[in-house]
């Protein structure tokens, strides 16, 4: 039912609609251009303005809130803010974030004395059409609306791309436009546009998949992404159940459903994984991918069972070497889960081996350098006890983790028993420093404690946001792996680096970082502060982060410079395509 009001601004029209979304924060850069919407925002009842630190950490938390609650927003001042908050945009579109970015630019009036004078108005390039022009590469739909006429059928169309596609939108208004009187909205929200596969295609490309799966011995399912930003998630469930198969996902789709059951195998990020994991994956001679963005992080998987494949996302479907246009990945699951169902040979009997929290016997032997040496805090025994931390406390469940590409993320996929949805990485895009922008928004978005492991150069790139969190009175946690080095870029670079002895080659001069006082610079935000340089220590600020509070806290974990997790030595081999067998 359309509302009793006459009017309502075109802000408040943005905003009425971002609130039937369940969009509860919106978070803010102020600007002049962008002030009639942040003005707006302000007075708006029923969300709250998150200011932040800078577009980064804007951006990261809305990306981070739009992973958890289904929708995020950020509204950014015109060229200066949204060439700044870019970076994490095309984040959230390579990595299916539904990001709405807002902005506004010089209105009518400016125009006019640039079309007089020749004017050139700050924060512009010349080129008033830039903003928009620029973001249309990384949004699947981008607006600039000159008046308030037809205004709320554009922000629909805008929003329910967004939705459609579970990736960012732009839109931006001429200055007054924001506060111009428009058409109120209908009480009913907007939802996704439905995607219908031509019957006929749908059948080929099941038939050619079937062919696949019926004949493979060691079938396996591989859940990415997608799956969870699309609600598929119970569809999966059914898939697992009726097809009675094993399945593992990747590191960006790692908690597109609840850890546990006997079903799952553990995570799969290709060289980095643990194990059993490995083995499963390297001895199946079907995998289907459903959902599944397949990057270079998987090359080796690809190259190796391109011809054992069946792979179906948002943007392709093929099955072996055949390839099918069109298909929908609802709608592939829905027929391949019909041909489970009436298959009396499925569900075949599988049980996965059992799965320990954190894999330690995988990795206690990853660097034999600290094995006399049980105080040292590595990368895999951090997280072996931050793990046992939540499994004692049973906290699992009301955590969300945070991470950016660091040799952190790569480890933490190796974590077993987590919620659904609570693992938070920029493992496509691979952005580092995206991991401490990100703890606004996945706290604020899950209504869970966000814990957020960052390497101590991505932490540099973006500690401003522990400001944004003492800000808002979030108590999120952020670890800081204290090597002194960017580990993950030298690891690419040399992986011999990592030796010891006087033939090693020294860590290149620009993956060497400064020293930082961690504990000064918690004070200055307004965060608590502790520093971890033995596992004993380690165990001591564990037991106090039990309570919480209403401060982010800030953990410095000194760890050697040269500590090399063994998953991230298999990383640093992989320089060239190879057969699977090289993992062992």
């Amino acid at each position: 039912m359309p509302s009793k009001q006459k009017s309502i601004s075109v802000a408040d029209y943005l905003l009425t609609r971002l609130l039937q979304l369940k969009v509860t924060e919106v978070f803010q850069i102020p600007g002049d251009y962008v002030k009639h919407f942040t003005q707006a925002l302000e007075d708006f009842n029923g969300i709250e303005t998150i200011g932040a630190i800078n577009e980064l950490d804007a951006a990261y938390a809305a990306d981070a809130y739009a992973r958890t609650r289904g929708l995020g927003a950020v509204s950014l001042q015109y060229g200066v803010s949204t060439y700044s908050a870019l970076n994490a945009i095309a984040g959230a579109y390579v990595e299916r974030a539904p990001v709405v970015v807002i902005s506004a630019t010089p209105g009518a009036d400016a125009r006019n004395l640039t079309d007089m004078y020749g004017m050139l108005f700050h924060h512009s390039t010349g080129n008033l059409a830039a903003d928009e022009e620029i973001y249309r590469h990384v949004t699947v739909g981008a607006i600039t609306l000159s008046s308030s006429e037809g205004a709320p059928e554009q922000i629909d169309a805008l929003l329910v791309e967004a939705l459609t596609h579970q990736r960012p939108v732009y839109i931006a208004c001429y200055k007054e436009v924001w506060a111009e009187p428009c058409a109120p909205p209908s009480s009913t929200p907007l939802k996704p546009r439905p995607f219908k596969t031509e019957p006929r295609l749908l059948e080929n490309a099941v038939t050619q998949a079937w062919s696949m799966i019926s004949a493979a011995k060691n079938p396996l399912i591989l859940a990415g992404v997608e799956v969870l930003r699309h609600g598929l998630s119970p569809l999966l469930e059914q898939v697992i159940s009726a097809s009675g198969m094993l399945y593992t996902t990747t590191s960006l789709g790692k908690t597109v459903l609840d850890e546990k059951g006997d079903k799952f195998i553990g995570t799969y990020s290709d060289a980095a994984s643990a194990g059993p994991v490995l083995d499963l994956v390297k001895n199946s001679d079907c995998v289907i991918a459903l959902g599944a963005i397949m990057t270079d992080d998987y090359l080796l998987l690809v190259t190796n069972k391109y011809a054992d494949m069946v792979l179906c996302t948002t943007d392709e479907m093929r099955a072996g070497y055949f390839k099918y246009e069109g298909i929908g990945l609802k709608d592939f699951m829905e027929a391949l889960l019909e041909q489970f169902k009436k298959n009396k040979a499925y569900p075949v009997k599988t049980i996965a081996p059992p799965l320990p929290k954190f894999p330690e016997p995988w990795v206690s032997s990853s660097d034999p350098r600290w094995n006399n040496q049980p105080e040292v805090i590595t990368f895999n025994r951090f997280f072996q006890h931050l793990v046992k931390f939540w499994d004692d406390n049973k906290l699992m469940k009301e955590s969300v983790l945070t991470l950016g590409v660091s040799s952190s993320m790569y480890v933490a996929t190796n974590i077993n028993g987590m919620s659904k949805n609570s693992f938070i990485s920029s493992a496509a895009w691979q952005i580092i420093g995206y991991e401490t922008g990100a703890a606004a928004g996945a706290q604020l978005g899950s209504k869970k404690r966000a814990w957020t492991v960052a390497g101590d150069g991505g932490f540099m790139m973006l500690c401003q946001s522990l400001s944004t969190l003492a800000r808002n009175n979030l108590d999120a946690v952020i670890f800081v792996m204290s090597n002194g080095v960017y580990a993950i870029e030298q690891v690419y670079v040399n992986v011999d680096s990592f030796n010891d002895g006087p033939d090693a080659p020294p860590f290149d001069a620009f993956d060497v970082l400064p020293k930082w006082d961690y504990l000064a610079l918690a004070k200055a935000f307004g965060a608590e502060g502790y520093r971890a340089e033995t596992v004993t220590e380690l165990t001591a600020v564990l037991g106090k982060l039990k309570k919480r509070s209403k401060k982010p806290i800030l953990v410095e974990v000194v760890i050697p410079k040269k500590d090399l997790p063994r998953q991230m030595k298999r990383l640093g081999k992989e320089q060239f395509p190879g057969p699977i067998e090289t993992y062992s």
